[in-house]
């Protein structure tokens, strides 16, 4: 990696991280999990990592890795978009607004912000130390000055490019950025701001020296819509700490065929298609008592899409858990035949996929976004054309008739995790990338 003078990566064995994670205001977020694991997995290698929490504290499902204060709290960043005099109050005031259970707390009305003042908001920090957020940049230079001399920085994503300049003038520190979904959130936001926000992206691009994405699919993927050099566009690919999954024990005891649901039940997540899918399921022979049981986080502003779908169950063969913490995970994997998540948008990630590998149970999904290069590793299930939800019902037919390829499929992708895909090969990924 080219570093133009800057402070160099020196030593070989180690090396100070500060990794900067955007919090989901309460919500299970599949980078948010991506940055803790590394975090923890880079410390247990050996070097000095810090997880620098961003807008709200981050919700994990295991050991939170974070042990700073939240720097760009939501409630500085809003009040300080809507008031000149938000930017000038002395730290005390912003301190009380940074508390953890405010946060939190008013996290739960995210989903009501305008997307103007979203498109807004995304704008100013894009600007960077020009933006109506500055205070809160000045504030993470300083602390990351003194409380810890990093080498490396990294961006949670494509969104707080602002921050980039300032970080490699101020500290002279190597910059990298992950790629891991942004576009969905780009393409959201309303014109004019959704162009201004891609100019920004792009200026801004010059002053990282390398970019990490989630997958093959979205490095490409990115790079062209982000408009970003292709050749600064790394695969830093994903992993999961996944020891308490790879100690459950896979039972197929006599129960009716039961498909498992683990994702945010949302329209992205494709849980309506699962439904068709199931209810075709349903009428095929030998299927007649097939059953769903759904676990994952629901929001606000997804209610009446949950609503709407649920209304579709004609009878008791869906079973709802809610939202899981980690021992209510590792229980519904335990409890299904297969996990089946068909997602309406390809996906830069597919975690859900990997924690369903981990705990020996098969997938079956649509190949699109990442998923087809993971299945590349191995066979651990099906895929199939998207938005074909008759295909899906009969790929989900054909394995939970056929108890001896679940379980070829549950160890096969057990084994592609273990050997490719566990938190220590994701951190020695990143390793390799930052350090050439």
């Amino acid at each position: 990696m080219k570093n133009n003078s800057l402070n160099c990566i020196t030593d070989e064995n180690q090396l100070k991280i500060a990794i900067l994670a955007a919090g989901a205001a309460g919500m299970y977020c599949g980078s948010c999990l991506r940055d803790n694991t590394l975090a923890g997995a880079l410390q247990q290698l050996g070097h000095e990592v810090q997880l620098l929490p961003l807008f709200t504290p981050l919700r994990t499902d295991q050991a939170d890795n974070s042990t700073c204060p939240v720097f760009f709290g939501g409630v500085n960043v809003f009040l300080q978009q809507a008031s000149t005099l938000f930017r000038h109050t002395p730290r005390a005031v912003d301190w009380l607004l940074d508390r953890p259970s405010l946060l939190d707390f008013l996290g739960r009305f995210s989903s009501n912000v305008t997307p103007e003042s979203l498109g807004k908001t995304t704008l100013s920090i894009l600007q960077g130390s020009q933006g109506k957020q500055q205070k809160e940049l000045r504030r993470l230079v300083k602390y990351l000055r003194k409380n810890f001399s990093a080498e490396v920085v990294s961006l949670p994503n494509a969104m707080f490019l602002g921050l980039a300049e300032t970080l490699k003038n101020e500290l002279r520190v190597t910059v990298v950025c992950e790629l891991t979904g942004e576009d969905a959130f780009l393409h959201a936001l309303p014109e004019p701001y959704r162009s201004e926000s891609l100019a920004l992206i792009q200026k801004s691009a010059l002053h990282v020296d390398t970019f990490l994405a989630t997958s093959n699919y979205y490095a490409d993927h990115a790079a062209e819509v982000l408009s970003l050099p292709r050749e600064k566009v790394s695969v830093a690919g994903v992993g999961i700490d996944a020891e308490d999954l790879f100690a459950l024990e896979v039972k197929r005891e006599e129960r009716p065929p039961t498909v498992g649901f683990l994702a945010r039940l949302s329209k992205e997540k494709g849980l309506d298609q699962l439904l068709t899918a199931m209810l075709s399921l349903r009428n095929k022979p030998a299927m007649q008592d097939a059953r769903l049981i759904l676990g994952g986080w629901r929001g606000g502003a997804e209610s009446n899409y949950l609503a709407e779908q649920l209304a579709r169950v004609d009878g008791d063969w869906c079973e709802d858990r809610g939202e899981l913490d980690r021992h209510a995970k590792c229980e519904l994997l335990r409890d299904v035949d297969l996990l089946c998540v068909p997602t309406n948008e390809p996906d830069a990630k597919g975690l859900y996929l990997l924690e369903s590998w981990a705990a020996g149970v098969p997938f079956v999904g649509y190949a699109h976004g990442s998923l087809p290069e993971i299945f590349e590793a191995t066979e651990g299930g099906v895929l199939v054309a998207p938005q074909e939800t008759e295909a899906l019902a009969d790929a989900l037919a054909e394995l939970l008739s056929n108890h001896e390829r679940l379980a070829q499929f549950g160890q096969a992708g057990r084994d592609a995790v273990r050997q490719k895909y566990t938190a220590e090969t994701l951190a020695q990924r990143f390793l390799t990338l930052v350090k050439s």
